[in-house]
């Protein structure tokens, strides 16, 4: 019984030894904004191009069918255990002639409120309401008829101090992203199928300070890489299968060795983590990991998707994502759906993990989309009529 025990022990002292996940600030800019991402496993960066481009990949804008669109999405956050966290976010694009768009997005993330102090009714009782912004411009350009780059530029807004009694200040940056994606049509059998892939590099930018806190964090850098392939079956019906990798693009937080000394620990985390500049920190992130190329390998999330659509007008998805067991451990299927009209879309999205790791477990997602040209075209022959 003993042997038996100790052999618990030492299995249980391994696992905490190799859970290590990567830790950054403004966490809200991880979370999918869309409920039809969100239904295929959170994926995005090579599906077919729609309003919610601007966060999964921008260069998609000009492939849009639409001339101009405009989404709003509402997620709630840690639904099972509060009531007022969320991410609330707005996007549109409107497309430059028939080669490039300007797109824009604002997502704000509430925590509700928090009440901080020791209930006494002293000057350091308070009830707080901290929040995430992040405000995003982007343009994108068609560089032949099948391949496609594009930019954002995004402004970051934290207001999660550690000291809300002093002057202190929120956090602020500045990041961009680069993206890239390629559709291309082939034939199999008497089916002309399409094969897209993309590419987007996000949040390269500053690093963030947060008030009351002399050393700065990073913001979620990420790679996202994607492939999907759409097959017709017939005039009406057709499926797309997809799939995402994503790599944070930061320094694995160092850990302390067995016998390292405090002060020599913290001494090494203020020079392999928080001396790091962004830069430097992208490229440190592929060969930093403490426990060599294997766990260089785990730090790679993996997203699987596919959708089902009748008539360009209804669509069922479905999805999974995997993450590691020791840099997260989020394991969840999704299920949803989507109904498309000439003016708007409506997308829902419910989540059910695999693994008690995440927020947004039996939480159900909405998403609804305005076509512009459909919206004018509505209206124009409503005006004609009288």
């Amino acid at each position: 019984m003993a042997v038996l025990l100790s052999i618990t022990a030492v299995k249980a002292q391994d696992a905490k030894n190799v859970f290590n996940p990567e830790q950054y600030g403004v966490t809200s800019l991880a979370i999918a904004p869309d409920a039809r991402a969100g239904a295929m496993g959170d994926i995005g960066a090579a599906t077919e191009a729609d309003i919610y481009a601007q966060y999964w990949n921008p260069a998609k804008y000009p492939f849009n069918v639409a001339r101009a669109g405009v989404g709003i999405s509402y997620t709630p956050w840690l639904r099972k255990i509060v009531s007022d966290i969320n991410l609330a976010n707005i996007t549109g694009f409107y497309r430059i002639g028939d080669y490039s768009a300007v797109s824009a997005s604002l997502r704000y993330f509430s925590l509700g409120e928090v009440y901080i102090g020791d209930y006494s009714g002293g000057i350091g009782d308070m009830t707080i309401k901290p929040y995430e912004m992040a405000i995003d411009v982007g343009y994108s350009r068609m560089l032949s008829q099948t391949f496609s780059m594009g930019v954002n530029l995004r402004f970051i807004f934290s207001d999660i101090k550690y000291d809300y009694t002093s002057e202190s200040s929120a956090g602020k940056a500045f990041a961009a992203d680069i993206a890239m994606y390629r559709l291309g049509y082939f034939m199999m059998g008497n089916r002309e199928c399409s094969l897209g892939w993309g590419i987007n590099i996000s949040n390269i930018g500053s690093k963030i300070s947060f008030g009351g806190s002399d050393d700065s964090e990073f913001i979620p850098t990420n790679l996202r890489l994607g492939l999907n392939l759409t097959v017709p079956i017939n005039e009406y019906n057709k499926f797309s299968f997809s799939v995402d990798a994503n790599k944070l693009l930061i320094p694995t937080y160092p850990k302390q060795q067995e016998g390292e000394a405090e002060n020599d620990y913290l001494d090494r985390v203020q020079k392999d983590y928080y001396d790091v500049s962004p830069i430097v920190g992208i490229f440190k992130s592929f060969g930093d990991a403490p426990g060599g190329f294997k766990e260089e390998m785990q730090e790679i999330r993996w997203s699987f998707g596919a959708e089902y659509t009748y008539n360009d007008r209804f669509m069922l998805r479905a999805g999974y994502h995997h993450e590691s067991e020791n840099k997260g451990n989020r394991k969840y299927f999704t299920v949803g759906a989507g109904f498309h009209m000439s003016v708007f879309t409506i997308d829902a999205a419910y989540c059910f993990s695999t693994a008690q790791t995440n927020p947004l477990d039996q939480t159900m997602r909405f998403s609804l989309g305005f076509d512009l040209d459909g919206m004018r075209d509505l209206f124009g022959k409503a005006r004609r009529r009288r």
